[in-house]
């Protein structure tokens, strides 16, 4: 552009004074594309420096709008927490994450917190319960019991917690950096869900991934967990690390099995080393290939249902009396980015670097990168920095997504009578593309009515997506890709 070349004919959508100077909001995508916070564009010979990116046209002006409407539904609130610090890295890990130690780091992130929650709070009716409360990682642990409390009391002064018996307040634990007096405190600051990191319990798989954590640190820590009455404790498991194999994964299950979870999350681990740095340690020739993947999700499938886990779906188990499996069997299980949820119809609330958010007829997110996060917030206005507005039509499909994700099952002529439409023509596309699905025996189909076959179950996710008018599938795409 400096060399006198346009690129592109954008439009002034705003202009308001910013300190010394006026803040210009321009709606130019083609120019903005690769547009970076900091980066200089010239604008009618003007140089104009770039201080925030709007994803689309969603601007943080929205997602406020966004917030006052959803008071109107007097929905209860769910509260994402995102802390992006760890002490050390998992090479499989493909999270937002800062590698520190110094815990001094995580205190100008907790004020920035603050400031979202302030920003956050004034467009919401705060009367609305906090139904659910989620801290994840990064490693929340990373927290001192000191700035945990603190963060709490902003949380509760900002929205008003809950104390109410059937509330899920969760927080994800590494197990190499917590003790029977973190526990007590978590306790005290009234969460009542864990979920401990394991991954694997053989040691060469471990020591391949950079977490070394002997069985026992677990074990201590779920008997502390059971001794104090933490209502749920899950464990996060992943297969497709390096050096697995069947038999040593099905090792590793049977130890988890004697420690009696009342929650399994088993992940598959998908290695993207050109997108994830702490990927690129870990040696392409000691993953396992894709059958033996498959292999091992079937007996993880196998072992943990004959150890009277219900598989809810995808990638998670639980007792037939957690709470997990009662929602599904009533009908109520939700599926969210956390993964599936026994309370559905919550507006999700999400805070911190990465964070996104469902509220209202709208996904948001916040930068990935912590500066951006942080200048957004010293400008005084939410951090939102891409997000989507859904239609009538995105709507019905992600009913449609959400229902036979949970209930591995779903009545189309249902959905029609709810939406008011014609399902048979309305999803006519979503059948033609499940037709090979049919003949595979991935799904039966019963008129307007379809359900996975226990194998299609462990494809659901691929299943659903013939509902996904935004995604463009992919013909001959082999089933065993995909787990």
């Amino acid at each position: 552009m400096f060399t006198g070349l346009v690129e592109e004919i954008g439009r002034v959508t705003a202009v308001e004074p910013s300190g010394d100077g006026i803040r210009v909001t321009i709606h130019a995508p083609k120019s903005v594309a690769d547009a970076a916070h900091g980066d200089s564009i010239a604008v009618s010979g003007v140089c104009l420096t770039v201080v925030a990116r709007d994803g689309d046209g969603f601007t943080a002006d929205d997602m406020a709008q966004a917030l006052e409407r959803s008071n109107a539904s007097q929905k209860p609130l769910s509260l994402y927490v995102h802390v992006p610090f760890c002490r050390k890295i998992c090479f499989y890990c493909a999270c937002n994450k800062i590698a520190t130690k110094n815990t001094s780091l995580a205190e100008p992130y907790l004020s920035r917190l603050d400031r979202e929650m302030v920003l956050t709070s004034r467009h919401l009716d705060t009367q609305r319960p906090v139904q659910q409360l989620h801290w994840g990682g990064g490693t929340p642990t990373f927290l001192t019991l000191a700035q945990m409390s603190d963060l709490v009391d902003r949380l509760d002064a900002r929205f008003g917690l809950s104390n109410a018996p059937d509330r899920d307040y969760a927080i994800e634990i590494d197990p190499r950096e917590a003790d029977v007096f973190t526990l007590r405190h978590l306790q005290s600051l009234g969460f009542n869900r864990l979920s401990l990191g394991v991954q694997d319990l053989d040691p060469q798989v471990q020591a391949a991934i950079n977490r070394v954590q002997p069985r026992v640190l677990t074990e201590t820590l779920m008997d502390e967990a059971h001794r104090l009455g933490f209502r749920s404790l899950n464990l996060d498991l992943i297969y497709g690390l390096p050096f697995q194999t069947e038999r040593r994964f099905a090792e590793t299950l049977r130890q988890v099995i004697e420690l009696g979870p009342a929650r399994l999350s088993v992940f598959n681990y998908a290695h993207m080393p050109a997108r994830f740095a702490p990927q690129r340690r870990i040696q392409l020739a000691d993953l396992p290939s894709a059958d033996e993947k498959l292999a091992m999700l079937h007996t993880t499938i196998e072992m943990l249902t004959q150890a009277g886990y219900v598989h809810i779906g995808m990638d998670h188990f639980a007792r037939p009396d957690d709470s997990l499996a009662q929602a599904q069997r009533n009908g109520t299980l939700q599926r969210n980015f956390q993964g599936y949820s026994s309370h559905a119809e919550c507006d999700l609330i999400g805070l911190g670097v990465s964070a996104i958010s469902r509220v209202d007829d709208i996904y948001a997110q916040n930068p990935t990168q912590l500066a951006h996060y942080e200048a957004a917030l010293d400008e005084g206005r939410l951090a939102t920095i891409k997000g989507l507005r859904l239609n009538k039509d995105d709507l019905i499909r992600r009913d449609v997504i959400e229902r036979f994700m949970c209930d591995m099952a779903i009545d189309l002529d249902a959905i029609g009578q709810r939406w008011h439409i014609d399902a048979a023509d309305y999803f006519a596309t979503a059948f033609e593309r499940l037709a090979i699905a049919e003949r595979d025996g991935l799904v039966q189909r019963e008129g307007l009515r379809l359900s996975a076959t226990p194998i299609g179950r462990l494809l659901i996710r691929h299943l659903a997506m013939a509902f996904d008018t935004h995604l463009q599938r992919q013909d001959g795409q082999r089933y065993s890709k995909i787990v």
